[in-house]
């Protein structure tokens, strides 16, 4: 299907998952939308572990099939692992209701079959294009846009959806950046050939391991269908800066010194380049405008340790598309109520559990003795992404932590 791009309604800028479902459902409601999409599909992202509240979003975006039909790696769970103790968690046990398995993905994939899946519904799709000018008027918005040739042309619409990521067009254009307050951290990654035989690594949890001794270090390892897996550790940057050699070098020592994450990965085959990102958690001075809003990770992203991005940027595209809906409709929507600070509740609750893992709060929840099933249930829907569930006291006040943290140190 084509879509007429003199009379479009939205655009769209990345087609991740976020950009991909906003569209869809935008499209679904009858709306012209065109994504514009800077790389060309498939192309390498990091955030493979999925969450199982993401696939109520993709359910609602009729991507479900299309995902099915993949054949990426279940998931049901996450496992935890520092030195000798193992903890793990079944999202299945659950104390909120929906979705209890999801998918650990490689997004070059992953992504691929969502943009795929939006443009047969009727999405158009435009790849190799950067967005490189922002302008406004009352009637609408025009978008400067560079294509794989250079070449720069104008695209009008009602209303535009940034759905970058990392690219983070708008805030920058619009100077909407500005600083986190969570301590910048470095991170290397790569896909490996993983060969693990070992009978205590469980392929459908995710593994989060903590160094023994530096308990602000972790790590991820995140299997896939074929047998290859993500593996990444989130060190301080001083630290890093203090090793010798180079990334690989310095991934292989850091595992070294992982517990059982090093027995599990004794076997594998480091086959790929490592990758590096530093200081990527960020924020930004608002979500939304008069004529845009911002999705995902191009309005904020935290830390990669609960898996959380691709679940709050599939929110944000379910709770965007609704009040853009509204809006072009006729109505006044209250984009504050109506879209922001829903969305920051679950945000905010993330940010707890973030913070609560660095200052050791909730590491000491998760290798305590002391359990509580009620209680465990609760912390499983968290980590399962029903971040927005207020029913759930950690949810509705996520400070509880530091009183439950309080009780497992006294075991």
């Amino acid at each position: 299907m084509t879509v007429d791009a003199k009379n479009l309604d939205v655009i769209v800028i990345g087609a991740g998952p976020s950009g991909s479902v906003a569209a869809a459902l935008l499209n679904k409601a009858g709306y012209r939308v065109m994504i514009l999409e800077k790389e060309f599909f498939p192309r390498f992202s990091i955030g493979e572990s999925l969450l199982p509240q993401s696939m109520s979003y993709l359910e609602e975006a009729g991507m479900i099939p299309a995902v099915e039909k993949a054949k990426f790696q279940p998931k049901n769970g996450a496992a935890f692992t520092r030195g000798d103790a193992y903890e793990s968690y079944d999202f299945r046990e659950k104390f909120t209701e929906g979705w209890g398995t999801t998918f650990q993905v490689q997004r070059g994939t992953f992504d691929k079959v969502l943009a795929d899946e939006a443009e047969r519904q009727g999405v158009g799709i435009r790849y190799g294009e950067t967005v490189i000018a922002y302008a406004s008027e009352s009637t609408g918005v025009t978008l400067t846009v560079s294509n794989a040739n250079a070449e720069s042309y104008q695209l009008d619409a009602k209303f535009v959806l940034d759905a970058s990521g990392f690219g983070r067009v708008l805030p920058r254009l619009l100077k909407l950046e500005k600083a986190s307050n969570l301590l910048s951290r470095t991170s290397l990654f790569t896909h490996i050939e993983d060969n693990i035989t070992d009978s205590r690594y469980d392929r459908h949890k995710i593994l989060i391991t903590t160094h023994p001794k530096h308990h602000d270090i972790w790590y991820w390892l995140i299997p896939f269908s074929n047998g290859r897996a993500s593996v990444g550790v989130v060190v301080p940057q001083e630290y890093l800066q203090a090793m010798e050699g180079g990334k690989e070098e310095a991934l292989k020592q850091l595992i070294s010194e992982g517990g059982m994450l090093a027995d599990f990965l004794a076997d594998s085959s480091f086959d790929t380049p490592i990758n590096s990102i530093s200081g990527y958690s960020c924020d930004v001075e608002s979500l939304y405008g008069d004529q845009f809003a911002l999705l995902g990770n191009a309005g904020e992203f935290l830390d990669p340790v609960f898996s959380s991005g691709v679940t709050i940027a599939l929110k944000s595209a379910s709770l965007a598309a609704a009040v853009v809906d509204r809006q072009l409709s006729g109505q006044t929507p209250d984009w504050e109520k109506e879209f922001s600070i829903p969305l920051k509740q679950g945000v905010n609750t993330f940010r707890e559990f973030v913070e609560g893992w660095y200052d050791e709060r909730f590491q000491d929840i998760i290798f305590s003795t002391l359990k509580n099933d009620q209680v465990e249930r609760m912390i499983c829907s968290v980590l399962a992404g029903y971040a927005w569930d207020v029913k759930n006291p950690y949810v509705k006040n996520p400070s509880r932590l530091t009183t439950l943290a309080a009780l497992c140190r006294k075991e």
